[in-house]
């Protein structure tokens, strides 16, 4: 069945006005709907649960007051959940607030600095060498609305990112590196905790290996190895000296031909050392004029 409307020119103009109000109403309330989702607004549903539970707060004041005060500490922050969506960019507190105990619901972030001990980590190293290493980790909740909404447990997934970053780091290292720059891998450690953890709202303070620990037989290894190398110095050490040695006692021996006085005086000197000296040495000094002829011979 088909309709067939008859009207004026100036209906028609009506009828087209009206048509086009409808349709801008229509898209503006859409706009609306399409805006509110994107911002978190809580919607005509939302607000009318919230204005009814805000009735019913006032109409049980005295009871509720004590449903509506929050209080939190100097190191927390509360963040806000109303009917299921973060009411403000900024977390709560410190102090006091006031929220509605049917529509609200808070979640507290503790804001002062965490440590944890990173469990010993067997790590093979870049020269296919086996250690074993652990470390400590300094952090601290920044953004507590991030760490909240955006991360299930901030702190177990930090503790964990840890032991994945320490075998990261580590496996790229040599031994000598491991063991001589210690500072360098807690920088680079805590520089990559940083940049991953930004995202959860936390704040990476300070890594630190504790310790580093060797197997058995690469400890005797490298004992023995540093054992050889001091028994090697020692020795040139000692040939150096021996050869100064000769090298003065040559000198000496030219300075003493030259004055046959100066052997007598060396003799002298060599017999009041020996005397100055609690023995039972017995010497018999020679005159130098029968030690002159037997040199002669």
């Amino acid at each position: 069945m088909q309709c067939i409307l008859f009207c004026t020119p100036l209906q028609q103009g009506y009828l087209f006005q009206g048509f086009h109000s409808m349709s801008s109403s229509l898209t503006h309330t859409l706009f609306s709907l399409s805006l509110a989702e994107q911002t978190g607004s809580l919607g005509c549903i939302g607000w009318f649960i919230f204005i009814i539970s805000g009735v019913f707060t006032l109409c049980l004041f005295p009871i509720t007051i004590w449903f509506c005060l929050k209080i939190v500490q100097e190191y927390e922050r509360a963040v806000i959940f109303r009917l299921g969506r973060i009411t403000d960019r900024k977390a709560k507190g410190p102090g006091i607030f006031f929220v509605l105990p049917c529509t609200d619901s808070i979640v507290k972030v503790d804001l002062r600095t965490v440590s944890f001990d990173i469990p010993p980590q067997e790590i093979l190293t870049k020269d296919s060498v086996t250690v074993s290493v652990d470390g400590v980790v300094y952090f601290r909740v920044n953004d507590p609305i991030a760490s909240v909404a955006n991360v299930t447990n901030a702190d177990f997934a930090t503790r964990l990112l840890a032991q994945t970053t320490l075998r990261n780091v580590l496996g790229t290292k040599n031994l000598a590196e491991v063991l001589s720059d210690r500072e360098g891998i807690a920088h680079s450690m805590q520089s990559s905790l940083d940049d991953a953890t930004d995202n959860w709202g936390i704040k990476v303070e300070r890594v630190e290996i504790k310790d580093v620990k060797l197997p058995v037989q690469l400890q005797r290894a490298m004992a023995a190895e540093a054992e050889a190398a001091r028994e090697a110095r020692a020795k040139v050490i000692a040939a150096e000296g021996e050869m100064n040695a000769s090298r003065a006692l040559k000198e000496a021996s030219l300075v003493i031909a030259e004055s046959p006085s100066a052997l007598q005086l060396r003799y002298l000197q060599t017999l009041n050392t020996i005397a100055a000296e609690k023995n039972s040495t017995i010497i018999f000094p020679l005159p130098m004029d029968i030690i002159a002829h037997f040199m002669r011979k």
